[in-house]
């Protein structure tokens, strides 16, 4: 086992958990993957993917209060996500307080 630093500034857990019919909400059912997608992409656009990794979770246990955004190593956690939302995430990631 080797032991490094972390190769990214911070990770962002998207999480697109989906649980089959009937067994309660979930992040997949409210745009989890989309989300992901489209955080990813704009991380990508703007040269930031060395940077910041944009990851798929499984379940964070939040579920009724989906999607869910993780932020580390902030200790951030967004809920309820839309994606009008995913601009003012990308600001906090960067620093961009504009």
């Amino acid at each position: 086992m080797q032991t490094q630093p972390a190769p990214y500034e911070k990770i962002v857990f998207v999480c697109v958990h989906h649980r089959e019919d009937g067994q309660g909400p979930c992040c997949a059912a409210r745009g989890g993957a989309e989300l992901h997608a489209a955080l990813k992409e704009q991380v990508k656009a703007l040269g930031l993917s060395a940077k910041i990794r944009v990851s798929r979770s499984g379940c964070l246990n939040r579920c009724a209060k989906g999607p869910n955004i993780m932020v580390f190593p902030d200790n951030v956690w967004h809920c309820g996500v839309t994606p009008e939302d995913l601009p003012e995430i990308l600001r906090s990631l960067t620093g961009d307080a504009g």
